[in-house]
């Protein structure tokens, strides 16, 4: 079912520094299915099931106070737009561009789990910062130790999965994480909201309650999550070298590409909360944006995760992205709450499209030795867009409004659907 790809023209292949599949999968197809005809797909094995649930509970953590915190910075603590939109691509990028070194270096110590642990630390530990926070300061920095810790962990837990999941399900594998992860961020606003009732909207009362999941899930992964072992002879050294940069293939460097473009059209989803405030919704209630988006992403990652691994995965992915186009223009036309719904449904169902099915495609392109390099480089560029997006998002907010930041939007998901129909011309 898959194609392999001829090395990159003008580069002699070097050996691997350690046994490892195929670095030139197409970015197009999803692996070939070594399941012989008749028998039945490998199961997804137990740690990544437990890798879900840790996200799912630090999930439930970080987003029951990420569902409050633009309204809290808007009514509490008197944020702007801008500052709001600044905050976020600083907090957001931070943690994509901390990918790139920890990935590195997880690559380079060959071990996956100590760095998982240590970054789901640093977001349990950032919990109580934003209940004392008193100014925007204050917020971002509790933001930025929050973000540091997701991006230590972000590289190293994908490389694990990559590493743990059978060639056959990897789409599946991805997926169901994003599927659990997921259901932590529609619990977490749910939960959200019953607290700032229940507490005649004590939003810091509610934020202290927050960091009992995110050390629960610390506690979790310590005990649940066994590594696999390296392959027996493997040699570790330094992965950012000319030579190591050369064994990364075209394709892996396209769905770095893309995956930029397309972060710049996917700004924070703290702006998705705030359309829902402009439209009058109650501030108690605005969690209920993200709830609707996540049910919605929850629901449909792991399906696509699993149709992403017996299709062709270029065509899904353009199919994300015309759904992140139609949701930003129908949040653009109306703040209206029938509106604003559509355009939350369409938002958390490009998600589920996209999210697993991009870090599949990373996992495919990229050679096994260097996955967490991989992820890391990625995530670097994404960092980079996110920032850029997350700032033009407020600045467009504050100067011409709402509709002017979703057309923006569009207009960049627009761009990256042409780069993806380029490659997809030129591959045929």
């Amino acid at each position: 079912m898959g194609q392999m790809v001829a090395h990159v023209p003008g580069v002699k292949r070097r050996p691997a520094t350690a046994p490892q599949e195929s670095n030139t999968m197409t970015s197009e197809r999803a692996p070939p299915d070594p399941t012989p005809p008749g028998s039945s797909r490998p199961a997804i094995p137990r740690s990544i099931w437990v890798l879900g649930f840790v996200s799912l509970l630090m999930d439930v953590s970080s987003e029951l106070i990420h569902s409050l915190l633009p309204v809290f910075m808007v009514t509490v603590v008197g944020a702007s737009a801008l500052t709001i939109g600044l905050i976020e691509g600083v907090a957001e990028s931070t943690a994509l561009i901390v990918k790139v070194f920890s990935g590195v270096l997880s690559d380079w110590w060959g071990k996956r789990k100590p760095l998982a642990v240590f970054g789901y630390g640093l977001g349990a530990i950032s919990k109580p910062l934003f209940a004392i926070a008193t100014g925007a300061g204050a917020v971002l920095a509790a933001r930025f130790i929050d973000r540091i810790g997701k991006g230590i962990r972000g590289a190293p837990r994908d490389a694990l999965i990559a590493d743990l999941a059978p060639a056959a399900v990897r789409g599946a594998a991805f997926g169901l994480r994003q599927s659990l992860d997921t259901v932590g961020a529609f619990l977490g606003p749910l939960l959200a909201i019953v607290l700032m009732i229940a507490w005649a909207n004590d939003f810091r009362a509610v934020f202290w309650v927050a960091a009992i999941p995110g050390f629960l899930a610390v506690a979790l992964l310590l005990v649940g999550v066994s590594e696999p072992d390296p392959p027996a002879g493997a040699r570790r050294g330094n992965p950012v070298t000319l030579a190591n940069l050369r064994r990364m293939s075209r394709p892996y460097w396209w769905v770095v590409g893309i995956g930029a473009a397309f972060t710049l059209a996917r700004f924070s989803e703290a702006f998705l909360v705030l359309r829902a405030l402009e439209g009058g919704v109650a501030a108690a209630y605005t969690p209920l944006v993200l709830i609707a988006m996540n049910v919605v992403y929850s629901a449909s990652a792991y399906p696509l995760g699993k149709l992403s691994d017996r299709v062709r995965r270029t065509p899904l992915l353009a199919s994300g992205m015309v759904l992140l186009i139609a949701a930003n223009l129908v949040l653009a036309a109306s703040s209206h709450w029938a509106w604003v719904g559509l355009g939350v449904a369409l938002w958390g169902l490009h998600m589920g499209c996209t999210q697993g099915l991009l870090a599949a495609m990373v996992a495919d392109t990229a050679p096994a030795d260097l996955r967490g390099t991989g992820y890391g480089f990625f995530n670097l560029l994404s960092g980079v867009a996110m920032l850029l997006a997350s700032g033009i998002a407020g600045l467009l907010w504050d100067q011409l409004g709402a509709p002017f930041t979703f057309l923006a939007g569009a207009g960049f998901a627009t761009l990256a659907l042409i780069g993806v129909g380029l490659r997809g011309r030129h591959r045929s």
